[in-house]
């Protein structure tokens, strides 16, 4: 085969659709030079424009100097960094087990087997070593990625990483063995059993589904037979390691201060515990960026593909050792602002003219001070009262709104929480509606309030509803509780003008004796049918009617099939899984749904939804209008009282306490040369750049994609400022902003050195979510390999191009990224598979649409925690393992958590001591199967472990249902879906096999 003419596949070779009808990330580019990813057409790899290096570190305009020393160092990396400047990491490429190829089948140029090996470099991450007998005792089995060998953090520049030339004598890294080889030196499967075309599948993170093995033309649970005799393996620790990453960053700022007063300051990761000392940009709880260091030209940034965004999370909790939000009242004047583009006075802003004028930094407008604003300036040129004013000295600050911000220039009603139950036939004997109401009885006393009111603000209004809809009058003048019904429910309305919405307090007496009675007034109801968009719209009337914004609980369990609109039919069809028809249905049934959604958004009303299904409901089109309205789903599937009681009702507890801001409209803004462009979240856009959300609250992120529309300076920077909107639980009206500066740079080894795994992985996920909705879930995958392959190969063409071509090489800041990416490919929404369950796969889809970077970090990672070998008596959490079965041990016990998914799996030579501690039973066959509780036993290993699992469960957004799985008893098969290094259940590579592809599409796009 000749060298010459390789042809690479698209979208490398020749422009390629990108994903659908979305401006941002996946849809087709605009006019100008579209370079953010999806859709790029050819682009060949200059070397990095040639300019002066600048220093990332330097001081926001009028903000004081950076301290000389400090906990954190300007030049310091995340990700394990190292002091040289830009040192990549380094290893070789695998020999492969059988997986298919995921690029076009035009191999790289071929080289002799032996050179191919001799080229392998993979000293960075430790020599190759042969996997551990299966017959060794588990006390020599590692549970934990063993570290790095030494030099691992001070591996020389590319440069010097050059591998001996294939006449120089190297050892084989597989002695004594010769391996059947293709072109290019890629090993050759056997004749074992093929995949399906494309990217393979697997089930993903959330639960439900069939779990079963895998599906015809799946990847088999092992590899085919081989040619010749049986391979060894690579070690996994030979390869980047997620829990290294962590571990090291965790002991490099973990328990320090991290100071925001230098300017494109990458910050710890998502998981490291640390404290944010606001000095003048916002904190990463706050705010997280893709990167800290912005390319100067659109072409730099096309060119490298690395996607541009900011994840916000306006409400996020803070530690109880970070000083909350400081407000400022400007009086009835309001807030200061830019007279050309809007941006509030932020540590930005340059005085001039000894003060009495300001030069904006997101437009360059010079305006006039107010005033009563006035001060005069000291011999830096910042004004006195720098320090007094936290809009001029934080980045992160809430002000007052004046009547101008209110609807109707009047000042808003305290919100309302409505609850709504679903008294069919099913709710009433499962026992539901009674455990509901038993629950909100002493619920109500911990609605959310104002900091330092003595009680809640929030009023409470109670309905139940089958075909028909029941109406409660609470009224504190009442003996006993109204019901009023509404039977025409194609024209709804609230026959209650007054009652409906009550203060708790002062009708505490009517609310309890309505919620003894509601079960037992509907105890013989035949009724299964019920109606749902009615319901939805019954509370959009009456908070119309209150003059409020609010919440609206739905606790609902069957699909609306009762003559109503909004009513719906089963089109779930396993027939259109893996065809381009697929993508609908993932698509809501518009129509009715999509008026509410905007009906809901204009009053205010946030819509959260508890679903307890047994079969399939149409989650797509249930949960439309709560993913518009920043509301949530939550899922019981085949739920019972005695087992999924308390994990229902710990989400209940947690949804109706979290902080919150109502009837919200959040604003970016830019300085010149860029703009955001795409939001992700649960949001409403009526305009292109005003986010309308119904509510926000303290679990939820929007996620921004930015685009340049000019170049950007390396001596200015550049800044965001994101500001919301929004009313509290008081009722008062506020604004909350945020601002951040950022690097530029014309060298992409800056932008790779300032990226963030977490968001950038948290940005991928949102996008390909939002793509399969007009897209075949292949060409997502396509694009997410694609892209992967694209921005590591711009690393190696241009910050690394030293090292020869057998060698993988990844940014340091980056060289997890490729485990999440595999990761995310193997998730229930971008699985093509008929056994998962097509609700569970659109209620992921949904919930990872507004979630964090932490979030989505945990979700793609999960957390393998051993605790058969536990320090009882240590206060540090026990140590995560890799998430590969190669960790897990006969003799071992481990806990496995992703924010919704909680195992604790026992293997089956558990040690019977600790059997025993964890179950007060002699051994694992007296284990009751199917156990989703750990007994409160009084020994110390049981104390622990129960403490843990209560911190996991107290710390996630959501509440998670503990599953006790055995070793080689069935529910393991739905264990074995979480750990993410391995081949997926349903299709899917591993983690090492996944490299190896990305690795071979970068020689073909380096070729």
């Amino acid at each position: 085969m000749s060298q010459q003419g390789y042809v690479a596949t698209p979208p490398y070779s020749q422009a390629q659709q990108g994903l659908g009808g979305y401006q941002g990330g996946f849809g087709p580019g605009p006019a100008q030079p579209h370079y953010g990813h999806y859709g790029a057409g050819p682009q060949a790899y200059g070397g990095p424009p040639a300019a002066a290096m600048k220093s990332p570190v330097s001081s926001a305009p009028g903000m004081p100097p950076p301290p000389v020393s400090g906990p954190y160092n300007p030049n310091s990396q995340q990700n394990g960094a190292h002091p040289q400047r830009y040192p990549p990491s380094s290893f070789g490429q695998a020999p492969q087990p059988s997986y298919n190829s995921m690029a076009s089948p035009a191999p790289p140029p071929p080289m002799p087997p032996t050179n191919q090996m001799s080229a392998m470099n993979l000293g960075n991450y430790g020599p190759v070593q042969n996997p551990p007998s299966a017959t060794s005792p588990v006390a020599q089995q590692p549970y934990r990625a063993a570290p790095p060998p030494a030099g691992t953090q001070m591996a020389p520049p590319a440069s010097t990483q050059m591998a001996p030339p294939a006449s120089t004598s190297m050892r084989q890294p597989f002695p004594g063995q010769t391996l059947p080889t293709g072109p290019g030196g890629f090993h050759q499967p056997g004749p074992g059993p093929l995949g399906p075309p494309g990217y393979p599948q697997q089930a993903g993170q959330f639960m439900g589904g069939h779990m079963a093995g895998p599906q015809p033309g799946g990847f088999p649970a092992g590899l085919g037979p081989q040619a010749g005799p049986p391979q060894k393996k690579l070690d996994l620790d030979s390869i980047p390691s997620i829990t290294q990453v962590i571990e090291d960053d965790q002991a490099r700022h973990g328990g320090q201060v991290f100071s925001t007063n230098i300017r494109g300051q990458v910050p710890p990761l998502v998981t490291t515990n640390f404290t944010v000392q606001d000095q003048g940009h916002a904190s990463p709880r706050f705010i997280r960026c893709t990167t800290y260091s912005l390319p100067c030209t659109a072409d730099l940034a096309k060119q490298c593909q690395v996607p541009l965004a900011c994840i916000i999370k306006p409400f996020a909790r803070l530690p109880k050792n970070e000083t909350p939000l400081y407000l400022v009242n400007h009086g009835e004047s309001g807030p200061i602002r830019c007279n050309r583009c809007k941006a509030y006075m932020c540590p930005y802003m340059q005085f001039l003219d000894g003060g009495r004028r300001y030069q904006c930094a997101f437009c360059n407008c010079v305006n006039e001070v107010p005033v009563f604003y006035f001060q005069h300036l000291d011999h830096m040129g910042r004004r006195v009262d720098f320090y007094e004013r936290p809009e001029l000295s934080l980045g992160s600050y809430e002000m007052v709104a004046t009547l101008d911000y209110c609807k109707n220039n009047k000042p808003p009603n305290p919100p309302a929480y409505i609850f709504m139950i679903d008294v069919s036939y099913n709710n009433i004997k499962s026992g539901l509606v009674r455990l509901i109401c038993d629950e909100l009885k002493t619920l109500l006393d911990k609605l959310p309030g104002e900091e330092g009111a003595e009680s809640s603000a929030v009023k409470v209004g109670f309905a139940t509803y089958n075909k028909t809809l029941h109406f409660y009058n609470v009224k504190s003048s009442l003996s006993q509780p109204q019901m009023m019904v509404v039977s025409d429910v194609a024209e709804m309305y609230v026959p209650l003008p007054d009652g409906f919405l009550v203060d708790f307090r002062e009708s505490r007496g009517l609310v309890c004796n309505l919620l003894n009675q509601i079960p037992d007034m509907f105890t013989d109801t035949n009724e299964s049918e019920t109606v749902f968009a009615p319901v939805i719209q019954a509370a959009v009337e009456a908070f119309k009617e209150a003059e409020c914004s609010g919440k609206l609980f739905i606790f609902h369990s069957s699909m609306p099939t009762a003559e109503a609109p909004g009513k719906l039919k089963n089109r779930d069809d396993k027939k259109l899984v893996n065809t381009d028809k697929e993508k609908t249905l993932f698509q809501p049934v518009k129509a009715t749904y999509e008026q509410l959604s905007k009906d809901c958004v204009a009053q205010g009303c946030s819509v959260t939804l508890f679903l307890f299904p047994n079969q399939y409901v149409d989650v797509a089109t249930l949960a439309d209008v709560p993913s518009h309205t920043g509301g949530s789903v939550f899922k019981y599937n085949n739920f019972q009282v005695d087992t999924d009681g308390e994990h229902f009702l710990r989400d209940l507890r947690k949804e109706v306490q979290k902080s919150i801001g109502f009837d919200a409209i959040m604003r970016v803004r830019t300085s010149t040369g860029f703009r955001a462009t795409d939001f992700f979240g649960a949001i409403h856009m009526n305009t292109t750049t005003d986010v309308e959300m119904a509510a926000v609250d303290c679990d939820k992120a929007v996620t921004v994609e930015l685009k340049h529309d000019d170049a950007l300076s390396e001596e200015t920077g550049a800044f965001i400022q994101c500001a919301l909107l929004y009313t509290t639980v008081g009722g008062q009206r506020r604004l909350r902003v945020f601002n951040l500066g950022l690097n530029c740079s014309s060298h992409l080894s800056e932008l790779y050195k300032s990226c963030e795994t977490d968001s950038l992985v948290n940005f991928f996920a949102k996008s390909a979510y939002r793509a399969i909705l007009n897209q075949p879930l292949k060409n997502v995958r396509d694009i997410l390999v694609n892209q992967t392959a694209h921005m590591l190969a711009c690393y190696r063409k241009n910050c690394a191009s030293g090292s020869v071509a057998s060698q993988l090489i990844l940014p340091d800041a980056m060289k997890v990224f490729p485990v999440y990416m595999n990761s995310l490919m193997k998730t229930a929404p971008l699985t093509g598979s008929t056994e998962l369950s097509t609700d569970e796969r659109a209620h992921q889809r949904l919930a990872v649409m507004t979630m964090s970077a932490e979030d989505t970090q945990l979700l793609l990672y999960p957390r393998l925690i051993p605790l058969h070998n536990i320090d009882v008596g240590s206060e540090a959490p026990p140590t995560p393992v890799r998430c590969s079965e190669e960790r897990l041990a006969d003799g071992g016990v481990f806990l496995l958590e992703n924010g919704h998914a909680l195992f604790l799996w026992l293997g089956q030579a558990s040690p019977p001591d600790v059997v025993q501690s964890l179950f007060n039973v002699p051994s694992l066959a007296h284990l009751q199967p199917h156990a989703c509780a750990l007994p409160e036993l009084d020994n110390a290993l049981s104390r622990k472990v129960r403490s843990i699992v209560n911190d996991l469960l107290e710390k996630r957004p959501r509440s998670m249902k503990l599953h006790i799985v055995r070793q080689k008893d069935k529910p393991e098969m739905m264990f074995r879906q979480f750990l993410v290094e391995d081949k997926g259940l349903h299709g899917g590579n591993s983690y090492m096999d996944f490299l190896c592809s990305v690795h071979r599409e970068i020689r073909q796009l380096l070729t």
